[in-house]
Parts: C-alpha cells; structure tokens; sequence
C-alpha cells in the first residue's frame, strides 16, 4: 500500500464485500461510513447498508490517544472488518486502506461486473510522523476548473495527504472575489496571453487566459475536502507578486498613475504593493473575506520574493520607514509581514509564508522553506514551525526525467521519484528541539506550464504518491517498501484515469520558489 502503513501485517484469510455486506457504525463515525459509501458505490454497485449486526464496523473510540488525531487500527478477518480511531480523521484515512486492498477495479467511476470485492485479512496499527502531508496548487498562472479540484482532492485523500495549499493570486491571475473590490476578478482575473513550450524552451502565444472562482464554489470545495479529511489552506500573496491586484487597483501601488496589465512574464516581478494605509486595509479586507471562506487554522499570504526597489524610489514609503523607525526601505518587508500577521493572529488564525530561513518574520509566524534544509533547520531554530518544500525533492514543475520529448517543466533540473522519496523534512542530524519544529512537507505544483488539468496530473503523479509514502511514514525504504507497493500502486492510478507517468525516472540535477520563477533563479515561476 501506498503509503506504507506505520505496522500492518497479513493473517490468514479473505473478506469480500456482498450485497448482504452490512455496516455497523458507531456515534462519531457516520462521516466515514458515507465516504465508505460514497467511494465504493460507483465501481461495486453494493448498497453497504446500515445494520447493529453489520459485519463491517466503524468505531470512534476517543481513549485510543495513542492513534492520534490521524492514526488508525485495522482488522480484516474472515467474517468482518473492524476500523477503530480516536478521531473521525482517523476513519477516514481507515477508509482509503480498505479502498486499496480491495482490487483496483473497486476505484472505477462506473460499474465493474464480474470481480470479486475481496481483501486479504491484514492487522494494522497505522500512525502518520507528520501532521502537514499535502500539496500545492497554483491555479493563479493556469486557472483550473472546480471539478478538477474536487478530483485533485479525492487524489490527495486517497494518498492520505491532508493539505491542499491553493495558490489563488499572484502576478499572473487573482481567482477568488472579494466584496467591494470587484475588479480584482473582473481586472485580476483575465491575463493577455500565456506561456507555452517544453523544458528550456519556453515562449509565449496570444491566446488569453483567465478564470475566477465564487466564493460559493470555494466554500463547497473546503466542505467536499473536509469530508474527504483534506484541509483547503488559502493563500493571497502579498506584499510581492501581487501585480494582478496592482492591475486592478493601480493606487495600492509605489507609482501615482501608473496602469499596470496583469502580468504575462514569469519570475520575480519589481511590482509590489505600497505600504500606506489603504493598502494595510486592502490586504485587511481581502483576508477577511478569506477567513469567512475557509476555516483552515493557516492562512498563507506568500512573503517572500519582494524586491524593494519601488520602496527605495517612492517617497511614500521611505517616510513610513522613519515613521516606523525602520532602517530603511528594504526593512518594510519584515513591517509589513508583521502587520499582517498580526491581524491573522488576531483573527484566530496561524500565518504562514515562504521564507528562505524565516529571518525577517516573528517566531509566530509558520515558514515554508523552499531551497533547503539548512534554511530550515535556521527557521526551526529561531523558533518557527516548518512546512518542509525543499524544491529539488518537492517541485513537481520540473521534469520527471531528462528524456527527449518530456513534456512542458521548469528548466535547470529533474526531479525524479527517487528524489521525490528521498525528502525527509527533519533529517536526523537536526537536533531534536528543532526536528521537533518540523509539521511536515508537501510538494508544489506550480503552473505556468501546465495549462489542462491532465498536464497537472502527469507533473503529480506518481510523484506525490512518493512523497505521501515518505511523509507518512519516513522509515518505508525506497528499494524493500516503496518500489514493490509502487508496481501495485500503478494498477490503482490507471483505475482512478490519472494522467501518471509510472515509466522509472532518470538521475537528479539543478534551479525560483514557484520553479526556477524562488531564482537562485526563484522559487516561483
């Protein structure tokens, strides 16, 4: 299975799922036996109805703390199944391993006949090391559809990753409304043209590309996730890669009239967000209304690659950095994320940035390190917790391999499953206070070169069946764990429809956070 339980071991034995399957479901675990339901039903046809007898019981039994807030106990015996927890989140992730030791088949959108719905009788005691196991998507350079991010979603839960990170502005597109700023989508939303070609060659074409959300479809979305024990975390960038608000509203900006287009390019843009008052209210507004969307705990507001020249040049700015007591211009940057952050923090909610090693930002704030792990390992230390995305094992933006014809990737490296599963976000020569630091990793899907939901799959998968194996449980070994459950693994991806390339990846090489857009080039495209 995939990922590789924390201790499961085979007895003797078969269940198979019939129409006189019944369940049992105890108080607290009735979410879990409709997912069952709901993720069986298509390909099996089984009704799986409710029973006191039933032979297939879900269990919420809050004194298993061992489990954890995630963790689950398993038993599939001859006659029934047992699938105990101490947390619905537990059931849920129960669910998926039942849904992977059926047959692959039992993953099929429509009606299969003919296929026994048999499982081997299996003990499990299965604990994730890390509570973040998740994944980025930018749909600010390539919009993408809702239904695509309600699959993306069944995606990660099948894999027991529980975070989607939607990237929803940057320079290149702004997706989500807000009340009284109505041309951050209507302005924000639409760009001139687009990006286009292979690894190392891209060019650009005239064709428009746009898109936006309603605040009703995200909210739909954060309830399907939630089911589904996914946590939708939001991010607004700002105060850098923020040229489609800048689009919009040229006064939240350095430069009095000045009309902006939303950006065609990728990179690391000069354009920034002034740092007056009605910008601080602006970014207030914005992330009220996101607040009122998704209830995640974190809230990402982006951070980092803010160039400071517009600062340095605008009188505007350089007054507030004497007002502050600043040392300069440059020093707004810390300014402004401390503002922010404190308005979050006020607000209930944890901010989180990319950050280098979390050095101009308050210990309150969580950091998500892209370039490596000594960067994080300097944020743990000063006291931060730590979203590992280091981009030579988590950007998925770049190729999988170095074979001609590989499709459209961020130039300069490959990164291939091995790497992929071979991140650890807390290495064991970190000290333990700071290992300790560490919530976990995701992988990042940014998508200046992927315009269609199916180049998006092929850039994830399988590679974030790699990284869902290893965040799940570090100790799976690449050779005797992960590649044999990989062969299975690739039965399963084909049965779901996703656009995976499961051919065996090529060696590792060099980059800008979303892609060679963090330069050393960026992390960003």
């Amino acid at each position: 299975m995939i990922p590789h339980p924390s201790h499961l071991v085979r007895i003797p034995g078969h269940f198979t799922f019939t129409t006189d399957t019944t369940v049992r479901v105890t108080e607290g675990a009735e979410g879990a036996a409709r997912l069952l339901r709901t993720l069986l039903g298509p390909a099996t046809g089984l009704p799986l109805r409710s029973s006191p007898d039933g032979n297939v019981i879900l269990a919420l039994d809050p004194q298993l703390g061992g489990l954890g807030a995630e963790g689950y106990g398993l038993t599939v015996g001859p006659d029934a199944i047992l699938l105990r927890a101490a947390q619905p989140a537990g059931l849920l992730n129960g669910v998926q391993t039942i849904r992977q030791l059926l047959p692959p088949e039992a993953l099929s959108a429509v009606p299969v006949t003919g296929v026994p719905w048999r499982l081997p009788c299996v003990q499990a005691t299965d604990v994730p090391r890390y509570p973040w196991r998740g994944a980025m998507l930018d749909v600010a350079r390539h919009f993408q559809p809702v239904s695509f991010l309600r699959r993306f979603v069944d995606l990660l839960a099948f894999h027991k990753l529980n975070v989607l990170h939607l990237h929803l502005t940057d320079d290149q597109g702004w997706r989500m409304p807000v009340p009284g700023y109505p041309l951050l989508t209507e302005t924000g939303g639409h760009r001139a043209r687009s990006m286009t070609g292979r690894a190392g060659s891209a060019s650009y074409d005239d064709t428009p590309h746009g898109g936006v959300y309603t605040a009703a479809q995200l909210r739909t979305l954060v309830g399907y996730a939630a089911e589904r024990g996914v946590t939708v975390v939001p991010e607004i960038e700002m105060p850098g890669h923020a040229r489609a608000a800048l689009a919009a509203y040229p006064h939240l900006g350095n430069v009095p009239g000045r009309q902006l287009d939303v950006w065609t390019e990728w990179g690391v843009c000069e354009n920034v967000l002034g740092v007056h008052d009605e910008v601080l209210e602006f970014c207030r507004a914005v992330l009220g209304e996101v607040l009122d969307v998704f209830p995640s705990p974190y809230i990402h507001i982006g951070g980092d690659e803010c160039p400071t020249v517009e600062w340095e040049d605008s009188p505007r700015a350089r007054q507030r950095a004497v007002a502050e007591r600043l040392a300069g211009p440059k020093a707004l940057h810390g300014w402004f994320l401390g503002r922010i952050g404190d308005f979050l923090l006020r607000e209930g909610r944890k901010p989180v940035c990319w950050a280098e090693d979390g050095g101009v930002l308050p210990p309150e704030f969580t950091v998500m390190p892209w370039r490596d792990s000594g960067h994080g390992l300097a944020a743990a230390r000063r006291g931060h917790d730590v979203v590992m995305a280091p981009y030579r094992s988590t950007y998925l933006d770049y190729p999988q391999t170095d074979r001609p014809g590989e499709p459209f990737g961020q130039a300069g490296a490959v990164v291939d499953l091995r790497a992929v599963h071979g991140n650890d976000p807390a290495p064991q020569d970190w000290e333990p206070a700071a290992a300790a630091r560490v919530l976990g990793t995701q992988g990042q899907l940014w998508t200046e070169f992927a315009a269609t939901p199916a180049q998006v799959e092929y850039l994830a998968f399988p590679r974030l069946s790699a990284l869902a194996d290893s965040a799940w449980n570090p100790r799976s070994d690449w050779t005797t764990d992960f590649l044999p459950a990989m062969r299975h693994h690739e039965a399963r991806l084909a049965a779901l429809g996703t656009h995976a390339d499961t051919r065996p990846g090529t060696a590792v090489r060099l980059p800008h956070r979303c892609s060679t857009a963090h330069h050393p080039q960026s992390h960003q495209q």
